[in-house]
């Protein structure tokens, strides 16, 4: 199954930024499309950004368009998340997963957007 661990989440004012990584420990990463999701309180689980495994094709939420940006470097079995343009409405924990997400989930890393 291999591990999740995302990292780079915390406390930002709104129209601030944040970068989130996330290190991936199974053996196909570069083979695999990737996503990151978030859960808000209160709130299902949804998809925000996705990238296909070689990095060249990336889709995004309409929630997000324009201000998130999601890449990955296969060589470090790494997968990112800038976030730029924040909105307290981004306020969730963001996880990391295969798309569709057949990984066992990480813990997540919160992300607190302030008004």
């Amino acid at each position: 199954q291999g591990q999740l661990v995302e990292s780079g989440g915390g406390l930002v004012q709104a129209g601030g930024s944040l970068r989130l990584s996330c290190e991936a420990s199974f053996n196909d990463f570069s083979f695999t499309p990737m996503g990151w999701y978030r859960q808000a309180q209160g709130k299902q689980r949804e998809l925000v950004a996705r990238i296909s495994s070689g990095g060249v094709r990336t889709t995004y939420a309409d929630s997000v368009k324009g201000r998130f940006t999601v890449s990955r470097d296969n060589a470090k079995n790494s997968l990112y998340l800038q976030m730029d343009g924040l909105k307290p409405e981004d306020t969730a924990i963001y996880f990391c997963n295969a798309n569709p997400p057949e990984r066992r989930w990480g813990q997540g890393i919160q992300v607190t957007v302030s008004s």
